[in-house]
């Protein structure tokens, strides 16, 4: 499998070369202004096209479960944005990329995720606002093996590596812990008092329970500054010890969670000493589908008790 984590960094380090460029052609002042979400459009479908040609590439027999699908793309209506994808995947592959190309790669990822082989799943840009602000964002690969996930890459492209440079690529396979761009990480260690720990969780409030979340930290005693960062970044924080307890709440009945959002970044949090389960202690089992349909929320620590900050949260939910 260490050829496998191989491809996936190089498939995540290509994407966020895509990701640099589409902000850098087409997030203008203007964009900004209104509110204008094309870029991210345009990145989302480059990055799957580019990580999906390598990984079909390296491993053409194993399916891809992606967010995307290029059927908007195949709209005539749409030829000027399908243009604008192409261009940004040729300049990372090169120009004898067809347009057919870039849209069976973004095909590729279409799997149900249902069987019991192995099969990658991709969030090409997961934090779609942190992106368009030039904040944070994340480009999250794993690999699922019978459900359980085997390995991943989680590019952070706007966050600080150990020699402040920016970008990091954490990679992480089963038992072999964690490395950010190729350098292991020093191994959290346990008993961390809570007063001296940090809650990391969503800028956005539609994605978790902020309410919630300030009565569970008063509850176990948080005494650190709260870090707010869009995406699986947040999974990278924990798994590096920027901060020891990620909260994402349910925000609505029947929501279910989708497996790309969490198989990157449970893998290196629990590679580096940490654990996730959903809110009520229960392990995330990726053999649902597309989604994480027998779980409820998530709850991701490091270096403190994670039984407490379960039993804490199922105190405040049910409390409502």
């Amino acid at each position: 499998m260490s050829n496998a984590i191989e491809v996936a960094a190089e498939a995540v380090s290509l994407a966020a070369r895509v990701t640099r460029a589409v902000q850098q052609d087409l997030i203008t002042a203007e964009t900004l202004e209104k509110k204008d979400k094309s870029p991210v459009t345009v990145a989302d479908y480059a990055a799957q096209a580019v990580v999906s040609s390598v990984l079909a590439r390296a491993f053409p027999d194993v399916p891809l479960v992606g967010e995307e699908d290029a059927a908007d793309l195949r709209d005539p209506a749409n030829e000027a944005l399908c243009a604008q994808v192409v261009a940004q995947v040729r300049k990372v592959l090169g120009d004898a990329v067809s347009v057919d190309d870039v849209l069976s790669w973004i095909d590729r990822g279409d799997h149900d995720g249902r069987s019991g082989a192995s099969h990658w799943t991709l969030d090409p840009i997961d934090g779609t606002k942190g992106f368009l602000r030039g904040e944070q964002y994340a480009i999250a690969l794993g690999r699922i093996d019978g459900g359980k996930v085997v390995l991943g890459a989680l590019g952070c492209p706007n966050m600080t590596a150990a020699d402040g440079s920016l970008g990091i690529v954490l990679t992480a396979e089963r038992g072999k812990g964690v490395f950010q761009n190729g350098v292991l990480l020093p191994r959290q260690g346990a008993g961390r008092d809570f007063a001296t720990a940090s809650l990391c969780e969503s800028v956005e409030s539609g994605h978790s329970n902020h309410d919630h979340s300030a009565l569970i930290k008063a509850r176990l005693g948080v005494g650190g500054e709260p870090v707010r960062i869009d995406s699986q970044a947040k999974y990278a924080a924990v798994a590096r010890g920027d901060a020891q307890i990620y909260l994402r709440l349910p925000t609505r009945p029947g929501y279910q969670e989708k497996i790309w959002d969490h198989a990157a970044g449970m893998i290196c949090v629990e590679e580096n000493g940490g654990t996730v389960t959903d809110v009520d202690g229960k392990p995330l089992d990726f053999g649902q589908g597309r989604t994480l349909a027998g779980n409820r929320g998530v709850i991701a620590t490091s270096g403190v008790d994670h039984a407490s900050v379960v039993a804490a949260t199922r105190a405040v939910l049910a409390n409502g």
